[in-house]
């Protein structure tokens, strides 16, 4: 199993050396294992590897597993899970009619609205004696800003066809029809983001970036997985999860009309989505075992390494005429000298969802030590997305605005 994001923060070096647990079935061992196949999840060539995996340019297949339930029990049990989809079907959006795509983007101005966020990191790169960004000046700053900006669209846009793949799956291998009516009303939504998203991309910035490698690779991994809950945490919780959160920066770092108007619907959407996993999995995982728990806290903790390998966004420093090693080098030299808070916050939706699925001090409390060494375990107590949904309903509020 290999998996998703961390943060650009301080990260302690993440060796796989600790002892032996025991599973809260018994006392039978769970053995410590090489998480992405690394003794180091640091380990630079272990990342330059990942990052070369081709995923085709025009389409990529990959296997599907798990088994296709038919459930005869036709009765709704589940408030939650109705409650959800009720609001699902009154939220549906238009966007080719709800977005004013006649709107001027001057991209410019958007990049460098986002750069401002990440200054802190900016200059701690510019400080080390052998950077290789240490003479860019304002010209390159620019192109980079502008190249970076694309880069992030166009990842939303193939996380976005992700999350409509894998809740197809979840359609299919769920064992609830509660389950199955929200599921397919979400596979609606993501078709609608992914719209939306390739629309931006293709009038207002020109073209996109190929999918990053580590978000495909965690993507085939859900998909690939046969058990039906790990499509939920993979998705829902983790992907979804840190896309909330990073369409909530963005939206609250732009100005410019159009996308901020498109993110706005769009987090609508996944708070319900991220939501949706939460209720589903805090019910499942209470007939979970010690060691079965575990593997889903291994798999919520590769899949954070997985997408911190992702935000290192190799594609784009090559454009600018940096090689990968140049800039991994240098990203863990930066990382040495403390946290980038910007990033570390991608995290405020995953701790604290993870937390209410009680994943958090499972056994040994395994994930939370794990969240503690990558420097985000101080969102715990932050709301999670099973409360925060309706408080981002923003289409329920221009419809009641506009009445």
């Amino acid at each position: 199993m290999a998996n998703l994001w961390i943060s650009l923060t301080e990260e302690r070096t993440l060796t796989t050396t600790s002892s032996q647990t025991s599973s809260d079935a018994g006392n039978e061992p769970i053995p410590e294992r090489r998480f992405l196949g690394r003794d180091d999840v640091n380990d630079i060539e272990s990342i330059l590897r990942d990052d070369e995996t081709d995923f085709g340019q025009i389409s990529h297949a990959t296997v599907t597993r798990g088994d296709a339930v038919f459930t005869w029990d036709y009765e709704r049990t589940r408030p939650g899970l109705s409650k959800l989809y009720e609001k699902a079907k009154d939220s549906m959006w238009n966007g080719e009619t709800d977005l004013d795509w006649s709107t001027d983007v001057d991209v410019e101005k958007v990049a460098s609205e986002m750069s401002g966020a990440v200054e802190q990191f900016r200059r701690m790169m510019v400080s080390l004696d052998d950077s290789p960004v240490r003479l860019w000046g304002p010209k390159e700053w620019t192109e980079f800003e502008i190249e970076a900006f694309n880069w992030r669209m166009s990842q939303f846009l193939h996380g976005e066809q992700g999350a409509l793949v894998c809740t197809a799956k979840i359609v299919v291998t769920t064992p609830w029809i509660d389950a199955k009516y929200y599921a397919a009303a979400q596979v609606m939504d993501e078709a609608r983001h992914v719209e939306v998203f390739a629309k931006y991309l293709d009038t207002k910035l020109g073209g996109s970036y190929p999918v990053n490698a580590n978000l495909q690779m965690l993507i085939d991994d859900v998909l690939g997985d046969p058990r039906w809950d790990i499509t939920y945490m993979g998705m829902q919780i983790m992907i979804e999860g840190l896309a909330l959160a990073a369409f909530g920066f963005m939206h609250q770092i732009t100005e410019e009309p159009l996308l901020k108007k498109l993110l706005r619907y769009v987090m609508s959407d996944e708070a319900r989505h991220v939501a949706f996993g939460v209720l589903s999995l805090q019910e499942y995982y209470q007939q979970l075992d010690g060691k079965e728990i575990r593997e889903r806290q291994e798999f919520a903790f590769e899949a954070a390494i997985r997408m911190r390998d992702r935000l290192m966004m190799h594609a784009v420093w090559e454009k600018m005429g940096i090689s990968k090693r140049a800039y991994t080098e240098m990203l863990f030299k930066v990382r040495a000298q403390g946290t980038n808070p910007f990033q570390a916050a991608l995290f405020s939706k995953i701790v604290p969802n993870c937390k209410k699925l009680g994943l958090l001090d499972a056994g040994d409390g395994w994930l939370r030590e794990k969240f503690t060494e990558i420097g985000v375990i101080q969102f715990e107590d932050f709301t999670d997305t099973g409360e925060e949904y309706e408080l981002l309903d923003e289409l329920a509020r221009d419809r009641a605005s506009a009445s």
